[in-house]
């Protein structure tokens, strides 16, 4: 890609921070929500839409996140589509190509305010991400933190705060998608899936691109 041409910026480790969103509908398709104000490509969002068959489509707003995201995820389809984010104090809406999707969230809970208290420096780094691996694979299930991606590719989630989602909206290719829904079966974009419970993260990604 363009903007990682050289060896040394293969190793590079590359840092997304922002929120994640993974909801469930009631017609069994799974939808994770990515939106990163701050990533190496600028400010994008992306979503990963899983369908009651299995396939897996990632919409993405241009041919180079969609490329980074191919490269790191495992995708049947992809669409380089607009994708447009409005993120209000409870309600985010969601315009991606054909889907259209608006959630609202709740009151964070004790794991939520646990998170929101680990300092920011501790929590973006991979060493705490590994740290909680575990924990997460039990109190969040279908969550793991650290893991394998695509291409040789490690990558650490770091979290920093964890909201419910309360109720979904979603319509995709004309087509409603029903009420909210548990994530389940989990998604099979990479390691490890988004919580079963509807859930927005506040989260730190980091992608080692290389053998370090």
């Amino acid at each position: 890609m363009s903007r990682i041409p050289s060896a040394a910026a293969r190793r590079r480790r590359l840092r997304f921070d922002g929120w994640i969103a993974g909801v469930g509908t009631s017609s069994g398709t799974r939808i994770v929500l990515g939106h990163w104000p701050r990533s190496p490509f600028g400010p994008f969002s992306d979503v990963m839409v899983e369908r009651v068959d299995g396939e897996r489509l990632l919409l993405a707003p241009t041919q180079e996140t969609a490329d980074f995201v191919r490269a790191t995820y495992t995708f049947d389809t992809v669409r380089v589509v607009p994708v447009e984010v409005t993120a209000g104090a409870d309600v985010w809406t969601v315009r991606a190509g054909t889907l259209d999707l608006r959630f609202t969230t709740g009151r964070r809970g004790p794991l939520g305010c646990l998170l929101r208290a680990v300092p920011g420096v501790l929590a973006r780094r991979p060493a705490f991400s590994a740290l909680t691996d575990r924990p997460a694979r039990v109190l969040l299930a279908g969550v793991r933190t650290r893991g394998s991606a695509g291409g040789g590719r490690r990558e650490w989630y770091c979290a920093r705060d964890l909201q419910p989602i309360r109720t979904v909206s979603a319509v995709f290719e004309g087509i409603g998608l029903g009420g909210i829904a548990p994530v389940e079966p989990p998604v099979r974009f990479g390691f490890g899936s988004v919580p079963r419970k509807p859930a927005l993260t506040r989260v730190t990604t980091v992608v080692a691109l290389g053998p370090e």
